[in-house]
């Protein structure tokens, strides 16, 4: 009876663990849905549309284990300012750079070595700002406006 019970135990300990690993990357991906609104545009899109509208992307360069990362979609990327200024401001992208089809490509164009990275880019694909690690909402606000 007492295996019966461990068995039955640890087969629901490890059930419960595999749905929140699902749960982590579904967390990740909705917690900026309010705030800055992060196109679903490919990286070709972003610097077409760029130029077409003489604006600057904003990378969010991001894997999904990322602490920093989530915690940063989760607190300063939902921040209103922020959000306001970035989504008039910028054409905004996040980038998984561990993703095999364009976020790899990215991370290896971009020479992404941690994260969060996050990017400045003009229409033409050149770097005008790139800073590394989790940054609080008044550093967003002037990183944003440390560009024109």
């Amino acid at each position: 009876m007492k295996k019966t019970v461990f068995f039955i135990s640890l087969s629901l300990l490890f059930i419960s663990s595999a749905f929140k690993s699902n749960d982590s990357k579904e967390k990740y991906t909705n917690a900026t849905t309010q705030g800055i609104d992060f196109s679903g545009l490919t990286f070709e899109e972003a610097k077409t549309k760029a130029i077409e509208n003489d604006q600057l992307i904003f990378v969010d360069a991001y894997t999904t284990w990322c602490g920093p990362c989530k915690q940063m979609a989760a607190t300063s990327f939902k921040d209103e300012e922020v959000s306001s200024l970035f989504n008039e401001k910028f054409i905004n992208l996040k980038i998984d750079c561990e993703e095999e089809s364009e976020g790899a490509q990215f991370a290896k164009d971009y020479k992404i070595k941690a994260y969060p990275t996050l990017l400045i880019i003009n229409g033409e694909g050149t770097v005008v700002k790139r800073v590394i690690g989790y940054h609080t909402a008044s550093e967003l606000i002037n990183l944003a406006n440390s560009v024109d």
